[in-house]
């Protein structure tokens, strides 16, 4: 793993926002930035090469001049042009990536934001996906838990970046009873106590974990009933960066999100890094 940020660059309203954010984040941590663009692959139609060859050349010249505008600005940048599929162009380019930045776009965006998803599952490295809304000023690190070895490394991941950049991280997690179809009635209240502390007792011991390899971390905890994904957005808040792990496996499943991993990425407006 180098420790270039590779950001993907596109036409998409996002793209600058993701831009911006990863060019902070490089500037901070005394990393290199690597613009990086897709154009569409070939089809085979007659005169096609031609028009490759001048739509990547236009490219490049966009993007030549983005860099040196943010080498102006302290950043040290490089840029990268290729022509395919988006997904496995960028997919590919992050095995050599310390992180890859994207936009993110609104589930209802259409294939903008299926890429998007499917690029979070299916990446090397981290991927974190900025929405146009996201905070320009935010600080502090979220992350969401759920006892799988895939949240471990999500956990692993934030604390380093919030004891790298001196800010807070604050560990989420989340409970919900048994669903029971029809008239149920009322939980008993016992059930639901001892639901919450059984969270609560798993969440303290990451927080003691993380505690002891990074003592001087400010290490806040976070346990609520309801929805996973809700209750981190609602944690998210102001936060710099939310932290959550991805549990794609195999061919087809690596890019899948798992369900509160897309939930997050979709609804969140505070950038998302994707752990694997």
């Amino acid at each position: 793993m180098s420790d270039s940020i590779i950001v993907g660059v596109t036409d998409a309203n996002s793209s600058q926002r993701a831009v911006d954010w990863a060019a902070a984040r490089a500037r901070r941590g005394g990393e290199s930035l690597v613009l990086f663009s897709v154009v569409g692959g070939a089809t085979g139609a007659v005169g096609e090469d031609d028009v490759l060859t001048a739509a990547v050349a236009a490219t490049r010249e966009r993007l030549e001049h983005q860099a040196g505008l943010l080498r102006s600005a302290g950043v040290s940048c490089e840029v990268r042009v290729s022509h395919g599929n988006p997904v496995a162009e960028l997919v590919e380019a992050s095995k050599d990536a310390r992180l890859l930045v994207i936009g993110g776009e609104k589930r209802a965006q259409g294939r903008r934001g299926q890429h998007g998803y499917r690029i979070a599952a299916g990446s090397h490295s981290p991927v974190v996906v900025v929405p146009l809304d996201a905070p320009a000023d935010g600080t502090g690190v979220v992350v969401g838990v759920d006892g799988s070895e895939v949240s471990d490394a999500a956990v692993a991941f934030a604390a380093s970046e919030a004891e790298r950049f001196g800010e807070t991280l604050t560990i989420v997690s989340a409970w919900m009873p048994v669903a029971v179809p029809g008239d149920f009635g009322v939980y008993p209240d016992l059930y639901l106590t001892d639901l919450n502390a059984i969270t609560q007792s798993a969440v303290d011991r990451v927080a003691e974990t993380v505690g002891e390899a990074y003592p001087d971390l400010d290490v806040q905890t976070r346990v609520v009933e309801g929805d996973p994904a809700a209750a981190i957005a609602d944690a998210a808040g102001a936060a710099r960066l939310v932290v959550v792990g991805s549990h794609g496996r195999g061919a087809f499943a690596r890019f899948l999100l798992g369900s509160v991993s897309e939930e997050v990425v979709s609804q969140v407006t505070t950038a998302t890094a994707v752990v694997r």
